[in-house]
């Protein structure tokens, strides 16, 4: 991995990866861990939601030089908005270390901006102790092909132009936006399920939004080469006005109004298939955006995990229950604010 520039040396590098729901965060970040070349790295994973999933995707996951302590999970609420309460606290934690981090992987909650964050690393607490290594940003390639977070401005203009009444904001856009303009480097994840045409569509699309060239890196299943992630000496905190951002410098109005987070109970006695039917059907229902859970299947000592975004819904095993483990299914369901969360009920309750 490439060493720091001049400038930061002292300082722990930190890399912080956004990126919008599903598009393949946390499965970037355990690539890294599996590939760290001997370098310690420690995870700061925000959740947006009660039941933290992330998180405990990466914990206890069996990756030699990485132990639970060190991924440190943030929940209920996302890390631009609670600087002072979580991040800086948990970052200070981690640099106290007697063993400190060589790296500190940061994964924001997919609703996340990047750019309140990045400037958090100015606070006087931590800023002589870290820097901002690079900003990457996953983009779901085929969310961005169906037109989930773009909008036509030509149509938004003729409806302004008809009607000055209709609102033309569209919250998914401007966080998919913010994420992409604060990015060192883009990463269009699930290329492999792109065409060749679509791949070259979204990267015309992105291209167009952003100020200034940026790589863009095809990738699957979030493997790349570490070398192009860790390592870039961005020093991103002292360059935040080539990062432009539809909120501005400090400011953080968003609060999340425009969604909602829900954890419900998952049934149990189901197969895999039954269950990922369900939840399918659940992921169908108007404004729910992403659906991510843990539950037990009778007769297997391992933990389900089943975890969907817009329509598309998967499953697997992912580790062996830990004895004290409570076995409750739980899914936690991100969506719109009022989302039909009766249907997403009577979806997994098999109606």
């Amino acid at each position: 991995m490439n060493a720091p520039q001049t400038a930061n040396l002292g300082k722990t590098p930190c890399t912080i990866i956004t990126g919008f729901l599903g598009a393949g965060k946390t499965t970037l970040v355990r690539h890294l861990l599996e590939n760290a070349q001997g370098k310690k790295l420690a995870v700061l994973v925000n959740e947006f939601g009660d039941l933290g999933f992330d998180g405990e995707f990466l914990k206890g996951c069996g990756i030699a030089g990485c132990s639970d302590e060190d991924v440190v999970e943030l929940p209920n609420g996302c890390i631009c908005c609670t600087v002072a309460d979580d991040f800086v606290p948990a970052l200070e934690k981690l640099l106290n270390r007697p063993n400190p981090p060589e790296h500190i992987l940061i994964e924001t909650s997919g609703l996340a901006l990047p750019k309140p964050l990045v400037t958090a690393f100015n606070w006087p607490a931590i800023r002589s102790r870290v820097t901002v290594d690079g900003v990457i940003a996953v983009v779901d390639g085929p969310a961005v092909a169906e037109g989930q977070f773009a909008d036509d401005p030509e149509a938004l203009a003729a409806q302004k132009a008809a009607d000055a009444s209709v609102e033309h904001d569209n919250p998914l856009e401007e966080v998919f936006e913010d994420q992409i303009l604060c990015a060192d480097l883009i990463l269009l994840n699930k290329s492999d399920l792109v065409d060749e045409a679509g791949r070259a569509r979204v990267k015309a699309e992105i291209a167009e939004h952003l100020p200034k060239a940026i790589k863009i890196v095809e990738t699957s299943h979030g493997k790349v080469e570490p070398a192009l992630i860790v390592g870039l000496g961005a020093a991103a905190e002292s360059d935040l006005a080539a990062r432009p951002s539809h909120h501005g410098e400090g400011e953080h109005d968003h609060d999340h109004d425009d969604f909602d987070s829900v954890a419900v109970p998952l049934p149990a006695g189901l197969t895999p298939e039954e269950l990922t039917a369900r939840v399918a059907k659940a992921a169908e229902a108007e404004g729910v955006l992403r659906l991510k859970g843990f539950t037990a299947v009778p007769g297997k000592p391992m933990r389900l995990v089943v975890q969907g975004v817009g329509r598309r819904v998967g499953h697997h095993f992912d580790r062996p229950w830990a004895t004290s483990e409570a076995r409750d299914g739980r899914l936690t369901v991100i969506g719109l604010k009022g989302f039909d969360l009766k249907a997403v009920e009577a979806a997994l309750a098999g109606a």
